[in-house]
């Protein structure tokens, strides 16, 4: 054997085997991804949200003050945990828990109140805790993420998708040879269902290369996303936070204004818009700063996030914290994943070639059962004659 035929033949084994390992978490992926890609539709079509006041568009948001005030008045012995301000509804989510310790020991304590961010009316509160139902999208995206398992589920299925961008770049070195004698886009269909399918396979993995090497790569990224939030937390944040590590834990009745926090926020960098809010304690953050959480307006910084640093006490602006460069790369290759940038034709082009992915690992999987039973019945082929001459044997005797 050639050394340029040993080379195939370790590719060959390399897309085999890494195709075999992930095939059936990334069906998994591409099926759980198809109403993904739809969330914020899937969501809005299977709310049942009453609807918001009737407003001229240009009023002006309510105080977050007195949003905050309305869910402490409901559940007076209980903390704010974090506020998330919606800018393509005119909503305000308030998380609460009955302390932020509680919340890192029990996540499921958290719940949330949810208001007219016009007017601070309360619109609807998240089911009491431990009862709560996740919705269709929300089971979705965890069977799309960890499989239910938390942080070892995302690693795991990262690993997967790992194995699928090695699976991807070892059928593109086996394709060229491949279809060395054979026109691009031929499917031999006289050649029996498994040359068919083998075609196809190769056609479709081929024709959406860009598409699964960009997909697969960002979801990768994705599934990385709580450590790579942790080093930023144990290394630039807590670096910028040196000069209160001695100082005690704020307590509930020493915070000043949360709407104040959010104009010093405002005033940092008017160019932004603000998003929410993470309270003092916070699992990210700071224990003596609000987080104020602030994008950019353009098609592309609006997916970038840069966070500011309020004194929880004073009000007064501590730090602004650009986000380090691997979660740049995460904050843009989210959107990226989801096809989450130019509406809804990138969002159809998204989805027709999801499709194409289960196609390629449906035909995978069918072809190596395919191969595996020619294989089985050449087997059994060879051995009719031992079996034939042992058979006529025990008839002698």
């Amino acid at each position: 054997m050639s050394s340029h035929a040993r080379r195939l033949r370790r590719w060959y084994v390399v897309h085999l085997w890494s195709s075999l390992i992930c095939t059936l978490f990334l069906l998994l992926i591409c099926i759980t991804g198809l109403p993904l890609v739809y969330t914020e539709e899937i969501d809005h079509l299977l709310s049942n949200d009453p609807p918001y006041a009737a407003l001229p568009a240009n009023t002006p948001p309510a105080s977050v003050d007195r949003i905050v005030a309305a869910g402490l008045q409901r559940y007076p012995g209980q903390v704010v945990t974090s506020l998330y301000i919606d800018d393509d509804a005119p909503q305000v989510y308030l998380f609460m828990a009955p302390s932020m310790q509680a919340l890192r020991e029990h996540p499921d304590s958290g719940h949330y109140l949810q208001f007219d961010s016009r007017t601070a009316q309360f619109v609807k509160e998240s089911d009491p805790p431990g009862e709560h139902l996740p919705s269709f999208t929300s089971l979705m995206f965890s069977l799309h993420t960890d499989l239910f398992a938390g942080l070892p589920g995302e690693l795991f299925m990262g690993a997967m998708g790992l194995l699928f961008v090695v699976a991807t770049v070892s059928g593109v070195v086996l394709y060229a040879p491949f279809m060395k004698k054979l026109d691009f886009g031929t499917v031999r269909r006289k050649h029996g269902s498994r040359i068919r399918w083998l075609d196809l396979h190769n056609l479709l993995g081929i024709a959406t290369l860009m598409w699964v090497l960009i997909v697969g790569l960002t979801g990768v990224l994705n599934e990385l996303a709580t450590p790579l939030f942790g080093v930023w937390q144990n290394t630039d944040i807590n670096q910028a936070l040196q000069a209160w590590k001695d100082k005690p834990p704020i307590r509930a009745d020493q915070l000043s204004s949360p709407q104040a926090a959010i104009e010093t926020a405002r005033k940092a960098l008017p160019e932004m818009t603000v998003t929410g809010i993470n309270y003092p304690g916070s699992e990210i953050g700071s224990p003596h700063h609000y987080m104020i959480w602030t994008k950019g307006n353009e098609a592309l910084t609006s997916k970038l996030y840069t966070p500011v640093l309020v004194d929880a006490i004073t009000g007064q602006l501590s730090a602004v914290m650009p986000m380090p460069w691997y979660l740049k790369a995460l904050e843009l290759s989210r959107p990226l994943h989801f096809g989450d940038y130019a509406g809804n034709p990138l969002k159809i082009l998204w989805l027709l070639f999801d499709i194409a992915a289960i196609v390629i690992l449906g035909s995978g999987l069918y072809l190596w059962f395919a191969r595996h039973k020619q294989r089985r019945a050449r087997f059994r082929k060879l051995l009719q004659p031992a079996r034939a001459a042992t058979a006529t044997a025990r008839g002698i005797n």
